[in-house]
């Protein structure tokens, strides 16, 4: 037997061959985690006609020939993200490649493999995974295994669960059983119930497993019991979960979506830090990240998609005397009325602007801001007349019908003619019109994918998935100074596929400021602090507190002002002026700094809520009182604090709290007097 391993500083892997040529990962840990004991495929993948020699139920275990592949060769080179493996594999009918990239300054991989049909027929996938481990248990799983599950909805965006897995369903009833945790996503909407991301934690061990799925479209993963330990598989789609088949022909090459996968020390919230850095290094560069200029939009809780020039222009003159630097006009421009079926052809209403959509642009301009429009260039309503006009190998297609998902069709980018529409859109919004900035929204689910030109509808879907990424991407090497915002009805395409280019996110469609507040404090757990796009929306009628909360839900992020500016009274005005300008004394820092939940992860149901960005010697921390009778809170701090650390309120100026620093317990106590209020603290130890 023969071994293969790569030490890192905060990162080890190791694999075994053994003698007849069969690897499999032995270690893959930051922990004390127990050596495998069990050859486990470092692939599985399964073929139609196959055996799938297992006595697995649902599981996607015992593949064949995934589990007969043998070792071939290694190569281990640098590229500029850190050390790369490469690990071929043979068999009878296949070659396969095993890539992790690890990123040099973190526990952290990307792993994904390559599939070849080595032979002279097509074999048809049926399964291939991204990543397979096996023991990621120490001890007894069924005690000290907890699973961090992040649920993701629309208007609850980014809501970790954790359980030990007996709560989950998975018993230990023998050395193994027939169930298994899968979670699973079919469709376009690549969040919805679930974000593509989990932790494992082991609690004997005090170590934690972090993986992220890469991929815009059908994905699953699953843990289950084999010999008594456990293992974790993913994948993208798959033929029993998402309705993905593909017949890969002689010499053609699939490769597997990508997934990142990060190692600590320590349970959830350690997991979640070292994410986020991990995120950080796979972002697409761009000054967006670095500068994280305001956006005001009109949409939420202001024009709701009915906008006009006479509407317009007061909100351009209230937003630039806020402190707001980029003005986003949203749904609507587009259509002289009721719009929803219509989009395609993305032509402004001479209606809504008779002096033409240059008129509020420019104005938008003249007022030093930079102007933006809104898109959903991925559909076409069924009342569109380009719809008409377009061969229908340009839409997803399934039994041969056009897919109408919400009274849109959903076009396939995998067509010429799709990206030739999309190009000219782009070339008139940007080169015409004249937009710095587009909010490129997605509000349909068009299901499990289009049979043209496709083995099956999942292939298809997979297909147009990347056609879309790699549209982006020439996209953004065209327009490198223009800012996309991703959104899916909020959250519900916040996946890190789209987001390695995309510079911010349209975190959630939350409507009330309260129930924003949980999204807020959870978002950095999903995406980047200055990706995630929180909405600031005081109503035209309220208090002083409703424009604090509002504020404070977006000042560690990025902050989407809206709101009837206009009609706010000079009081409350004010505060959003006062927390824009005092955003701004800071902002430049958000990139650098690490997220932290002193009171655990948030929930709708938590009576406080707490968010923190650190570093070494400073910490900002956004804290809220909810429903509840306790108005004092005691906070963990991640910092350590003496006697010459500091801690004031930073936002709002009026400020009535108490709070005291505790030395000893290396905490803050925190005393908010109403409910449903918000401050911002800040805090430093030099």
């Amino acid at each position: 037997m023969s071994r293969i391993e790569i030490k890192k500083k905060n990162f080890f892997i190791s694999f075994q061959i053994k003698d007849d040529g069969i690897i499999y990962i032995e270690q893959f840990t930051s922990g004390n985690i127990e050596k495998a004991r069990e050859a486990f495929p470092l692939i599985q993948i399964h073929v139609s006609g196959y055996n799938q020699n297992d006595h697995h139920a649902r599981k996607h275990t015992g593949s064949e020939p995934g589990s007969s592949l043998h070792y071939a060769s290694h190569r281990c080179y640098e590229t500029h993200f850190g050390t790369k493996l490469e690990i071929s594999l043979k068999g009878d009918s296949i070659r396969a490649t095993w890539h992790m990239q690890h990123f040099e300054g973190l526990s952290s991989v990307r792993i994904w493999s390559e599939i070849l049909n080595d032979s002279s027929e097509a074999l048809g996938l049926e399964y291939v995974s991204s990543l397979a481990l096996f023991t990621l248990n120490s001890t007894s799983w069924e005690k000290n295994s907890i699973l961090h599950i992040p649920h993701n909805n629309w208007y609850g965006e980014a809501q970790w669960k954790s359980s030990i897995l007996p709560e989950l369903g998975l018993e230990k009833v023998n050395r193994f059983s027939l169930d298994r945790i899968s979670i699973d996503n079919t469709g376009t909407w690549s969040t919805i119930g679930h974000l593509p991301c989990a932790v494992f934690e082991d609690s004997a061990s005090n170590s934690s497993l972090f993986w992220q799925i890469e991929h815009n479209g059908s994905w699953q993963w699953e843990i289950g019991d084999y010999q008594d330990h456990l293992y974790l598989q993913v994948s993208g789609p798959t033929e029993n979960e998402s309705s993905w088949w593909k017949a890969l022909q002689p010499g053609e090459r699939f490769i597997s979506v990508p997934v990142g996968v990060s190692l600590v020390k320590g349970g959830l919230q350690e997991a979640l830090k070292e994410a986020n850095r991990y995120r950080r290094k796979s972002l697409r560069s761009h000054q967006d990240n670095v500068t994280l200029p305001v956006i005001f939009n009109d949409y939420m809780n202001c024009l709701s998609g009915d906008p006009t020039t006479q509407k317009l222009l007061p909100l351009i003159d209230a937003a630039a005397e806020a402190g707001c630097e980029y003005f986003c006009i949203d749904c609507g421009w587009y259509s002289d009325g009721p719009w929803w079926d219509g989009v395609g052809e993305w032509l402004p209403s001479l209606i809504r602007f008779p002096g033409g959509i240059r008129e509020p642009i420019d104005y938008i301009l003249s007022k030093g801001m930079k102007p933006g429009l809104w898109l959903e260039i991925e559909v076409m309503g069924i009342a569109c007349p380009l719809a008409a006009q377009l061969p229908k190998e340009c839409f997803f297609l399934r039994h041969g019908k056009r897919v109408i998902d919400h009274q849109r069709y959903q076009l396939d980018f995998r067509h010429p003619l799709v990206q030739e529409h999309a190009d000219r859109v782009m070339a008139r919004l940007v080169d015409e019109y004249g937009v710095h900035y587009i909010k490129m929204d997605y509000n349909i689910n068009a299901g499990s994918g289009t049979e043209y030109q496709a083995d099956s509808f999942g292939e298809g879907l997979l297909q147009h998935n990347r056609a879309y990424l790699a549209w982006l991407k020439k996209t953004f090497d065209r327009y490198p100074q223009l800012i996309i915002e991703n959104c899916g009805s909020g959250g519900l395409r916040m996946d890190y596929a789209l987001l390695q280019h995309h510079s911010i996110q349209s975190v959630t469609d939350q409507t009330n400021y309260r129930l924003m507040a949980t999204i807020a404090a959870a978002a950095a757990s999903a995406v980047t602090p200055e990706q995630a796009a929180i909405w600031s929306y005081p109503l035209r009628e309220g208090d002083k507190e409703d424009v604090v909360m509002n504020m404070v839900n977006c000042m560690l992020l990025r902050i989407h002002q809206s709101g009837h500016l206009t009609e706010l009274s000079h009081e409350r005005l004010s505060l959003i002026k006062e927390g824009i300008a005092l955003y701004k004394t800071y902002r430049k820092h958000i990139p650098l700094m690490d997220p932290c939940w002193p009171l655990g992860m948030p929930s709708f149901s938590s009576p406080w809520l707490a968010f923190g960005l650190h570093s070494k010697n400073e910490m900002w921390l956004a804290l809220w009182r909810m429903d509840t009778e306790q108005e004092t809170i005691t906070l963990p701090l991640p910092l350590f604090i003496d006697e010459n650390t500091t801690l004031n309120c930073a936002y709002p100026h009026f400020d009535s709290s108490s709070y005291t620093l505790n030395t000893q317990n290396n905490c803050a106590e925190i005393t908010l007097h109403k409910k449903y209020t918000a401050r911002l603290f800040h805090l430093n130890t030099e």
